[in-house]
């Protein structure tokens, strides 16, 4: 089972996914949570295999919370839950260590799928997320290109297929059987890309992916 903490300051809204989530018979929802504060403690007293958050609680906000839990629950792995896709938003939360970002108004099958691919380590943008961050970035796109590729040349054909298969969303069971490696060995590069990127997380390499033309067509 994918033990899930919920935080929301909305009860209606946790009801909701609750029950959006409950449809998926591999996933439990252990605990909730109506602020930040709550669901840190409530993060390390569970141990959950994902904590989804939304973004705006009082006091201290998901955000905020998302960073504590990377910290102090480094196995929990964190998806943002909102309705918000600013690139402010977005950005910070990628930053913190969240590998997940799901919208509210998304596909409820989306919600679940995307629960499941954090639980299994791969990282899961909305596709209305991705569009707007990956595509939003107009002139800047070239730059950002040119930038992405001079990073990954630096890496091993090995590396840059992996990065690419990262970049396509695949969990490293996953790139282990598309490679014909065993998955300590795809673990052990995808550690290496993501030092030598200089990134913090799946979803941070999954654009640079991305940017530098190795995933995403």
């Amino acid at each position: 089972m994918i033990r899930v903490l919920l935080a929301d300051d909305e009860a209606m809204i946790r009801a909701g996914v609750r029950a959006i989530l409950g449809a998926g018979e591999d996933i439990e929802v252990v605990a909730e949570a109506g602020d930040g504060r709550a669901a840190v403690e409530l993060a390390r007293a569970h141990r959950p295999d994902v904590a989804l958050l939304d973004i705006r609680m009082p006091g201290l906000d998901g955000l905020a919370a998302a960073e504590e839990i990377v910290r102090t629950v480094p196995d929990t792995a964190v998806a943002m839950l909102t309705t918000f896709s600013e690139d402010a938003y977005v950005a910070q939360a990628l930053g913190g260590g969240a590998t997940g970002f799901l919208l509210k108004s998304g596909d409820p099958h989306e919600l679940i799928a995307g629960v499941r691919a954090v639980a299994g380590g791969a990282a899961f943008l909305s596709p209305k997320v991705a569009r707007h961050v990956i595509d939003g970035y107009g002139a800047r796109r070239v730059a950002r290109g040119a930038e992405a590729r001079s990073r990954t040349a630096a890496l091993t054909p090995r590396e840059r297929e992996v990065l690419g298969l990262v970049g396509e969303g695949l969990s490293n069971p996953e790139i282990a059987a598309r490679l014909h490696l065993v998955e300590g060995t795809v673990k052990a590069y995808v550690s290496t890309v993501l030092e030598r990127l200089g990134v913090k997380n799946r979803v941070q390499a999954a654009i640079v992916a991305y940017e530098a033309g190795l995933a995403g067509g």
